[in-house]
């Protein structure tokens, strides 16, 4: 059976939840492989919504055992609460598996990430201010705690003895913070050793197993492409890697064994935080679009910024990913709209460019050369076949699809878990 990765092909926030979901129950393992409580995933069961954050959304889904791989970055509070809230109502966390590898997020880094991002000023990235880039930049130093360190309270004491050693000296001289003591990060961190340790495993190991035992592993990752650090809009970017290329080293497999990449995509373009986007809409075009969405982040609860779909930016992700199917999401946001834009090209100081440009300068100047295509007025919430729809949210998909460099498999026709139109199946 096939290792398949779900990614985001915009900048975030296209649904890869309720892409996740869709296939939960085919799938016995899910893994989210980069990035932390950073981003959400809404997924809606019914008249239930659970908004996921640090969690992979596969624990929603009877029978599957979610994993948390070592390319993630923990906040343990989080995780904690997260899983609390859901046992609250109801849900089984007991299968969820944690990397021993993980990093964790302390205090000292969320410290860090919110004082640093308000020294940049007029320069600042966006971020969530949760310590999440801290916390990578200390993995990438060789400075870092994993998940594992919290058994052994010696070498726990003394890697953060060390990270406070020359954090301490950033937060006092430079920032006119108060230093940390390790003491408290310590206890802190020791606090949770005795609930986490059940939960902590050999996930890469664990996953061979599966994959060699025929199971079906799906490989879910946080943000998209438009913010991977190395092929998205730097340095406005996350600092994981988004695509699917992550989900190798964020858990630990083969890239041979990846047989799948599933790209969603919204109808149309968000983003969060700073950084270019050209097809932005800045008019009544824009609020609507946010408003019929509800484009406001399930992290932080901050407006997205809106636009048009952005063809460049699809076949970009489809080269990046190898994306064998697409997800096309909230094609009924867009109902009620006269016409409809799509970007296909860019005008960069003159020239037309047909792909992404490679330079940041000329992507922050792009601007957008739209095709219009009409819109509808139907209501397509109750479509389940493709001819369900009307001609013209048809013709869109199809226009859209050919534009994209992949097959639109699937299409979400509303906030519920059954609202899709399928075309094609994704595992096959």
């Amino acid at each position: 059976m096939p290792a398949v990765v779900i990614i985001g092909a915009q900048w975030g926030d296209e649904g890869k939840g309720k892409a996740t979901d869709l296939l939960g129950s085919r799938i016995d393992y899910v893994v989210k492989f980069n990035g932390g409580n950073n981003a959400g995933h809404t997924v809606v069961i019914g008249d239930q919504k659970y908004a996921l954050h640090l969690l992979p959304s596969g624990i929603l889904s009877p029978g599957v055992t979610p994993v948390i791989g070592n390319g993630v970055v923990i906040d343990i509070e989080v995780l904690f609460d997260e899983l609390d809230a859901l046992i609250a109502r109801g849900v089984d966390v007991s299968k969820l598996k944690v990397s021993a590898n993980a990093h964790v997020i302390t205090h000292y880094h969320r410290t860090l990430d919110k004082v640093t991002e308000r020294f940049l000023g007029k320069r600042q990235i966006g971020t969530t201010g949760r310590g999440i880039g801290p916390t990578y930049a200390d993995k990438i130093n060789r400075v870092g705690i994993r998940v594992q360190d919290i058994f052994d309270e010696g070498i726990l004491r003394q890697k953060v003895e060390a990270a406070l050693d020359q954090k301490n000296h950033l937060l006092v001289k430079i920032y006119n913070r108060r230093a940390i003591e390790a003491d408290e990060i310590v206890e802190s961190l020791l606090s949770y050793a005795e609930r986490l340790k059940p939960m902590v495993a050999d996930t890469a190991l664990e996953i061979h197993q599966a994959l060699e035992a025929d199971k079906t592993v799906l490989f879910e990752a946080g943000q998209a492409t438009m913010l991977d650090v190395d092929h998205g809009t730097y340095p406005f970017v996350t600092s994981s890697s988004a695509t699917a290329g992550g989900a190798s080293t964020g858990s630990g497999i083969g890239p041979g064994r990846i047989q799948r990449v599933i790209g969603i995509v919204k109808a149309y373009t968000t983003r969060v935080g700073a950084g270019p986007f050209p097809t932005e809409l800045f008019d009544a075009s824009g609020e609507f679009l946010r408003a019929n969405g509800f484009e406001f982040g399930t992290t932080t609860g901050r407006p997205r910024r809106c636009g048009w779909y952005d063809a460049p930016i699809a076949r970009y992700s489809a080269r990046i990913n190898g994306v064998t199917d697409f997800v096309l999401t909230k094609l009924d946001v867009l109902t009620g709209l006269e016409t409809i834009p799509v970007c296909v090209a860019y005008d960069v100081d003159g020239v037309r460019h047909d792909e992404v440009p490679v330079s940041q300068s000329d992507f922050h100047h792009a601007v957008p050369i739209y095709e219009e295509f009409p819109g509808w007025t139907e209501d397509i919430t109750g479509a389940r076949e493709f001819g369900d729809l009307p001609k013209a949210a048809q013709d869109y998909v199809l226009a859209v699809e050919a534009m994209s460099g992949a097959r639109i498999s699937a299409i979400g026709v509303g906030p519920g878990r059954e609202a899709v139109v399928v075309r094609h199946d994704l595992l096959a």
